[in-house]
């Protein structure tokens, strides 16, 4: 820890959520002569680079001047009255449970900006492509630092139209399960706007539920400040009123998360999205919907969250191993099975493990969901990137195509590339000593031993049910690696393809090295969810 002044740790958080609103607007503007480069495009992609390096070393900054030993006291807080009449506030403020979740935000947005100088998606215009980057930035940013439930709601909803062009301008049809090209004919936009479409009517629809839940909340409790409504944990609140909240609010959680069967929005986007879409979707916005069941739902709403957490098991699990049969599906010969579309649905069963996690209501099972939110962003942003890279130097992430007769063979054809994917994917299985094995591990033991009052023999299945999917997840990851990284380059035609370029070393590296580092040393997230996570469980806050 750095000793840094309250005023200045205010300060960071503040200008942490807002400068990314800024540098979209400035990116419209025209570039001054002096930093146009070679060209006004160059210029954009820089100014995108520099903007979220600038929000990535505030956030290194504030983690540093963070009181570590008082994680479960929000800090760098401002509190100042916004809308009087609804008695709304601008109330920013991190502890140990959202820091982490912030620094990760800041960098993925940083390492995409930073592979989008070298490797811009195909699209209208670089300018409009920088300043949706950074809107969307600054609305993920501000989900994981507000602490009103009204600013929550429009920081929540902030993400869905800069992902929605992302997709539908910049992104990519083939493999869109009904888009144009796939059935044979019409234009190549035709499957990315129909996913765009998917994306924003499920999460629209979601959200629309969640206000409802929301504004209960906040009506009948007089306030909507979630600091002194987790401080109250629900004793305002009525038991009806409380399972009503949690029902509706849930619902829209789940659909961002996703949970299924809430989820078949998400495979269509992955696949349409370009390479730092999907990175930025698996990374981040999938964590808002977690997020949400941890910061609002378990301390605001404990009678209602006790009441529906066995089904929330029930739905992980059921997620956990449909994703992996998905998964299996995809990856077997004579599948069809585009990589982008088979990393979309194991994400549905890991977030399984997450909502397991959370269904069960412990201190265990809430620290292996953050950790485990936290491990999915890095190994499957990854595992994004690798795709991406694959599919831009065979010209597709068709996993029967890639195979071929002898392989795609990157271990010898492009030896980096192969042990990159190869290491990504052990680690999305949970080998020990990676990020990937302990959020899962420690889920399954929340879930093993759940909160008194939920049903023991229920838990049981639900952990047996979990702990047979990390076998199938097994099982169709070394699918994938043997099927890709395996086979004679010198069995077919040549193919010269290119290994890792410096600026995707650049970008990987940092995903790669924080997945040992959280491996091989856990004790460093853990230390600051647990004290938070175990004063939030308690109905206490700071």
């Amino acid at each position: 820890m750095i000793d840094i002044s309250p005023s200045v740790m205010q300060f960071l958080l503040a200008f942490i959520v807002a400068a990314p609103l800024l540098g979209a607007a400035a990116a419209l503007l025209p570039a001054p002569p002096g930093l146009k480069g070679r060209s006004p495009e160059q210029a954009v992609l820089r100014h995108g680079v520099t903007v979220t390096g600038v929000i990535l070393a505030a956030a290194i900054a504030l983690a540093l001047g963070f009181d570590h030993d008082a994680p479960a006291r929000f800090q760098a807080t401002t509190d100042i009255s916004w809308i009087q009449a609804l008695n709304v506030r601008i109330h920013l403020g991190v502890d140990g449970i959202s820091l982490p979740l912030l620094l990760m935000t800041a960098l993925l947005f940083f390492l995409c900006a930073l592979y989008s100088y070298f490797k811009l998606p195909e699209g209208p215009s670089p300018k409009a492509f920088i300043a949706l980057l950074l809107v969307l930035e600054s609305g993920t940013l501000a989900t994981f630092a507000v602490l009103d439930l009204l600013l929550f709601f429009l920081a929540f909803e902030m993400v869905l139209i800069p992902m929605y062009f992302l997709i539908a301008r910049w992104g990519r049809s083939e493999g869109v399960a009904g888009s144009a090209s796939a059935r044979g004919g019409g234009r190549e936009t035709g499957g990315r706007k129909a996913a765009a479409w998917k994306f924003i009517l499920y999460t629209l629809l979601g959200s629309v539920v969640m206000l409802l839940g929301l504004l209960l909340i906040g009506l009948n409790s007089g306030t909507f400040d979630m600091v002194a409504l987790a401080s109250d944990n629900g004793r305002e609140l009525s038991r009806t009123t409380q399972l009503l909240a949690v029902l509706a609010i849930g619902t829209g959680l789940a659909v961002k998360t996703p949970m299924w069967p809430l989820h078949s929005w998400l495979p269509d986007a992955h696949t349409a999205a370009p390479t730092v879409g999907s990175v930025l979707l698996a990374g981040v916005l999938l964590k808002m919907g977690t997020y949400g069941f941890v910061r609002i739902l378990i301390p605001v709403t404990p009678d209602g969250m006790a009441a529906f957490a066995p089904y929330l098991g029930a739905f992980a699990a059921v997620g956990i191993v449909y994703g992996s049969l998905a998964c299996l599906a995809l990856a077997r010969k004579g599948g069809k099975g585009d990589l982008k579309r088979l990393i979309a649905y194991s994400s549905v069963g890991h977030m399984g493990f997450v909502l397991l996690g959370i269904a069960s209501m412990t201190p265990t099972g809430v620290n292996g969901a953050l950790f485990a939110n936290i491990a999915h962003g890095l190994i499957t942003g990854l595992l994004f990137f690798l795709v991406g890279a694959l599919k831009d130097r065979y010209g597709t992430a068709d996993l029967d195509t890639l195979a071929g007769a002898t392989g795609a063979a990157l271990y010898g054809r492009a030896p980096r590339l192969g042990a990159l994917l190869a290491f990504a994917a052990v680690a999305s299985l949970g080998l020990p000593g990676l990020a990937g094995f302990w959020g899962e591990m420690l889920a399954l033991f929340g879930a093993f031993d759940p909160a008194g009052g939920l049903p023991r023999p229920a838990f049981l299945t639900y952990t047996a049910v979990g702990a047979f999917g990390t076998l199938l997840t097994a099982a169709y990851l070394l699918i994938v690696v043997r099927r890709v990284c395996m086979g004679d380059p010198k069995a077919g035609p040549e193919l010269a393809v290119a290994d890792v370029q410096r600026y995707e070393f650049a970008a990987w590296t940092p995903l790669a090295a924080l997945t040992v580092l959280a491996g091989l040393w856990p004790a460093v997230l853990l230390g600051l969810t647990d004290p938070a996570v175990q004063k939030l469980l308690a109905g206490g806050t700071s």
